[in-house]
């Protein structure tokens, strides 16, 4: 399978449980999904296959700026495909726990769409944002 062809499938393998978490956050679909975290293992080997296609990873870069600019820069189609794919993987389990989070303190819906979406595209941000929803919300039910 070709990295772009790889691309496209772990794009598509992600957008539908965004917009479940989004849609239909308590359909038995969505909580199967965000509860197995079916697809980000799915990706974790399509990660594990292009990140040591190429040999093993010179782990020591990870240690330095311009190390890990030299793995990218370096590394080709598959190395960049392997960063994607972590991203994709990492950014839903976020808004996974985002959703589940919410459910278990009784936080509505709407307040965590903001936050879940920013997880999608901004991982950290959405989790950031989701953390002021949480504490504004908790107090207030507390």
């Amino acid at each position: 399978m070709t990295p772009d062809t790889a691309f496209q499938i772990a794009n598509a393998l992600v957008l539908p449980q965004w917009l479940l978490m989004v849609v239909a956050p308590r359909w038995s679909v969505t909580q199967f999904l965000v509860k197995s975290f079916l697809i980000p293992v799915v990706l974790a080997v399509f990660y594990a296959f292009y990140i040591f296609a190429g040999g093993p990873p010179d782990f020591g870069a990870f240690s330095t700026l311009e190390g890990v600019k030299g793995l990218f820069q370096n590394g080709g189609d598959g190395v960049m495909l392997a960063g994607w794919i972590h991203y994709l993987a990492f950014d839903l389990i976020a808004g996974s726990v985002v959703l589940r989070d919410a459910q278990e303190r009784g936080i509505p819906h709407w307040w965590v769409v903001v936050p879940i979406l920013f997880c999608f595209m901004l991982g950290p941000i959405g989790l950031l944002l989701y953390w002021i929803v949480r504490t504004a919300k908790t107090r207030k039910l507390a």
